[in-house]
């Protein structure tokens, strides 16, 4: 019977094959212990001298890291071990011979791994990481498909910005400029006039020079956006849909947890509703905090997101910014002309704003008056504007960065770890 590590516990006391490859093995007398993965998981291989044949034997004790192999035995219960089940093997069938391994199981620097990031994929930890990665975008589309949205897919490649055009890769569209998105947004918005409730789950792409631990150059969003809902009501979508994915990472990873030795008590706490704080209340803790040169009209950092998010167990709402430091399309507040009916998300633990949203302008002459305010000529935006021509509604919308949710829920220091291949300021390769 030919099976996977993850299907094991259903094959106890039964007779297997798994294809898999040598994380790492001990060996001492008459007894090896080969560590195995395949995959879908890591399982221990126990081979005794007197149930193998020598040649098998042989293999298991001079097995090279790496190598791959078909291996058959039986599947017993090993309650020492996480996984809960090992192989008593019988026999083994190399498929290739490693040789020479470059990531041995000592320490290695984060340049070094980050240059074999091909290779280190394959290790415990970055197969924990990738795995909760894995389940947060499983929730999300069920978590989204459950409550009545349209996928839809936006260019990557676009004629125009969300938000600006300073930090966006420019490329050539044959004899046009064009840009890689760094927002689905805008075309989201035309789909939930079409659709009602749509989100986007791709790449995007900011061309911004930081090194911080939470950004990156390509990173993925996850961009809903609902016709006939306020800003209030998407807060409530917000909080509902981070306590789904944070419950099903705890569901269902819970041996990823244990390998990175997450502390789930604290995400055991995140479900709806979260707090909320006012920008304006928000200066004034920073105030109280220590921050005294911080003043009403700018923008949070990092160290300022931190330092709210410690006064508070759950991810805390930050709203009503300013409206000269946020995007051209946010409808004011009716209440204050200079703020804007929007939010960020602030994750606990330092792990910073995880999804920014707002409710978007509803009205043909406002936009328009946007437009003049920051310089955006109407050809390129004119599609955007007949949303407001064509029967317009209130709606809003908001895009979660995948990566920093990932860092926050698996507990890793850097966003370089939560996505197969990343890409930063000193880094295209591999």
């Amino acid at each position: 019977m030919k099976t996977t590590i993850a299907q094991v516990p259903k094959y106890e006391g039964q007779t297997v094959t798994i294809g898999a490859w040598l994380a790492n093995k001990r060996s001492s007398g008459k007894i090896a212990f080969l560590q195995l993965r395949d995959g879908t998981g890591f399982m221990q291989g126990v081979v005794v001298k007197n149930d193998v044949s020598e040649d098998d034997f042989g293999l298991a004790k001079n097995m090279t890291q790496e190598t791959s192999m078909y291996i058959t035995g039986t599947i017993v219960e090993d309650k020492r071990s996480p996984f809960g089940y090992e192989m008593q093997v019988k026999q083994i069938e190399v498929i290739h011979e490693a040789v020479d391994y470059p990531i041995t199981p000592k320490e290695h620097g984060t340049e070094f791994l980050m240059d074999h990031r091909h290779l280190w994929l394959r290790s415990k930890r970055q197969h924990a990481v990738m795995k909760i990665r894995n389940e947060i975008i499983r929730a999300t589309y069920q978590f989204f498909n459950q409550n009545g949205y349209v996928k839809i897919d936006p260019p990557i490649l676009t004629g125009s910005s969300a938000e600006g055009t300073t930090e966006l890769f420019h490329t050539k569209y044959f004899d046009e400029e064009a840009y890689l998105s760094q927002s689905g947004q805008l075309y989201l918005e035309a789909a939930a006039m079409a659709f009602g409730k749509v989100f986007s789950f791709g790449p995007t792409f900011r061309a911004e020079k930081s090194k911080t631990r939470r950004h990156l150059i390509e990173f993925w969003m996850i961009e809903p956006e609902m016709a006939f809902v306020d800003h209030d009501e998407s807060l409530e979508i917000q909080e509902q849909y981070v306590s789904f994915v944070v419950q099903a990472v705890l569901a269902n990873c819970q041996l990823e947890l244990a390998v990175l030795e997450r502390d789930t008590t604290k995400l055991k706490a995140i479900k709806a509703p979260f707090p909320r704080i006012s920008y304006d209340d928000a200066i004034e803790l920073l105030k109280k905090k220590g921050f005294t040169d911080i003043e009403w009209g700018e923008d949070f950092g990092a160290p300022h997101e931190t330092a709210i998010a410690e006064s508070f167990t759950k991810p805390v709402f930050i709203t009503n910014y300013p409206k000269d430091i946020k995007a051209f399309y946010m409808k004011p507040d009716p209440n204050r002309e200079d703020v804007v009916l929007c939010a960020d998300l602030i994750a606990p633990e330092g792990y910073g704003e995880i999804i920014g949203g707002s409710q978007r302008i509803d009205d043909l002459a406002l936009m328009e008056q946007r437009y003049k305010e920051h310089n955006l000529t109407g050809e390129a935006y004119q599609w955007y504007l007949e949303l407001r021509k064509y029967g317009s509604v209130p709606h809003s919308g908001f895009g979660l960065g995948l990566e920093r949710t990932v860092a926050w829920l698996s507990g890793v220091e850097h966003v370089r770890e939560t996505i197969p291949f990343p890409r930063l300021l000193n880094r295209l390769y591999p």
